[in-house]
């Protein structure tokens, strides 16, 4: 679907900012498309500048009523019309008013009544709302219908002067309330004029055993609310007045109810407010849920770790005791890869989501690393690139991988203090690589890592094919050893 400015480029005087006054009305306007019981189709001028006769007008959106049938089955968003040919557009533009009593029209099997509200923006009109609705639905309102269209007739008249949409709402409409979900309209001293079924419904399940109607709506709501707030916070009484933009939760052990102020105004009074009331009930009580199941997860990845460490500390100790130099040395290998995977273990308990931070893994692999190999103490290393967070299952075999190529790096491929590791990360698109590189003698010819008796190597060989879905590229040449990891990142 094309934008505002696709409709009206070269065709308008519109700035960017009266275009996005139009997209704000946009997104607030399912509210008056309810409460008004009609679609509404937003007309932008095609002129040169402001003070031009327009040569018609282009439909740049178009909303249907969840309260009532729509007329259009079809959207009109796109669709042109000449000047002169809907006299009423014409009207609310060259006059910036309302037009509002007009003659009802047939539209195939509807008698349809067509009123035109201009939307009034730096003291130009930028579009006109045309709303459509069934006349033979007006003729016996009920009270609800009575209420709505009034409250409707309230926000027309803002648009027309330029109040509505609100200019600090801010994220007050996320998520955007709906009428269906209860209302409740407030007279100038916050006292409810009218509460829609399913707003009474809403008080009811919170406690509330009479009528709300012709009590403040703050003190009943303070009444119910388990919480209260702290002594610097605005009391719920205070939130719910009506003067001003508001959002104000209450919960108690019937539900949460959700409650977005609206002031009404005209001119530069306050005539009332409406309040739309949303249920979050059920969504509270998963958020809490999800808080508390993160933190256990936190606190599994913090117990597996202190396990790590434990299992780490024994084999060390079994280590010490072991007079053959060869199984120490396979203890101490096992001890360096359970501490590989602790690390990844220990970045999880602290992350506040599902990745692991893996920068910061790879600074503790190599430190841990040259706390091994104290001969390399004056070692240089060149490291380079970003890897981000990574999923747990790519992060463990790959701290894994990185511990051996780097071990291996440190064994067999660098020859004196002087010597310089490299260790590069990059990700391009789906792809990760990592290169480990060392300026030692390589390899002996013919060497291949599928046939190598190294374990540290089949271990590398193993998660980089089976865990990392990935490959393994060792190449020496005169001057350097690399081993490239890639991988998908997926």
């Amino acid at each position: 679907m094309a934008s505002i400015e696709e409709y009206v480029r070269d065709r308008s005087p519109l700035s960017s900012e009266q275009i996005y006054r139009l997209r704000e009305l946009i997104a607030d306007w399912q509210l008056l498309s309810d409460l008004s019981f009609a679609d509404l189709i937003l007309w932008v001028p095609l002129r040169k500048d402001f003070k031009s006769w327009p040569t018609g007008y282009v439909a740049v959106a178009h909303i249907r009523p969840t309260t009532a049938a729509t007329l259009f089955p079809h959207d009109l968003i796109g669709d042109e019309i000449t000047h002169g040919s809907r006299p009423h557009i014409d009207q609310a533009l060259s006059e910036a008013e309302i037009v509002r009593d007009t003659q009802p029209e047939q539209m195939g099997d509807h008698m349809v009544k067509e009123e035109t509200i201009p939307v009034i923006f730096d003291g130009h009109v930028i579009g006109v709302i045309s709303r459509h609705r069934d006349s033979e639905l007006m003729r016996q309102p009920s009270r609800l219908e009575l209420n709505y269209r009034e409250i409707a007739h309230n926000l027309y008249r803002m648009i027309a002067e330029g109040t509505f949409p609100y200019t600090d709402a801010g994220s007050l409409f996320d998520p955007a309330p709906r009428v269906g979900d209860g209302l409740i309209r407030l007279d100038v001293n916050g006292v409810v004029s009218y509460a829609s079924p399913n707003a009474r419904s809403a008080f009811s399940r919170l406690g509330w055993v009479s009528e709300v109607e012709g009590h403040a709506l703050g003190e009943v709501a303070e009444s119910l609310a388990r919480v209260r707030p702290d002594a610097h916070e605005e009391t719920i009484a205070m939130g719910l007045t009506g003067k001003s933009l508001k959002r104000v939760e209450i919960e108690n052990v019937g539900g949460t109810i959700d409650f977005t102020v609206l002031p009404l105004l005209k001119g530069e009074d306050r005539v009332g407010a409406i309040v739309m009331l949303n249920n979050v009930t059920e969504l509270r009580r998963r958020e809490r849920e999800l808080v508390t199941k993160d933190a256990t997860i936190r606190e599994i990845h913090h117990r597996v770790k202190n396990n790590l460490q434990t299992v780490s500390a024994l084999l060390r100790l079994q280590a010490r005791r072991i007079e053959d130099p060869g199984a120490s040395a396979a203890l101490n290998e096992a001890v360096r890869r359970i501490a590989s995977i602790a690390l990844v273990h220990e970045t999880l308990s602290s992350s506040r989501d599902s990745s692991v931070a893996f920068d910061e893994v790879l600074d503790s692999l190599v430190s841990h690393a040259l706390e091994l190999s104290p001969r390399m103490s004056e070692l240089r290393i060149d490291r380079t690139g970003k890897l981000g967070s990574l999923e747990p299952r790519i992060a463990t075999p790959l701290a894994l991988v990185i511990t051996e190529l780097i071990h291996n790096a440190l064994e067999h491929g660098l020859a004196d203090e002087g010597s310089a590791l490299g260790i590069h990360t990059a990700i391009e698109g789906n792809q990760v690589s990592v290169t480990i590189s060392d300026d030692g003698v390589g390899f002996p010819e013919g060497f291949d890592i599928s046939t190598s008796p190294n374990l540290g190597l089949q271990i590398v060989r193993t998660l980089t094919e089976n865990e990392l879905r990935g490959t393994l590229t060792l190449v020496t040449d005169d001057n350097e050893t690399r081993a490239v990891l890639t991988f998908p990142n997926a």
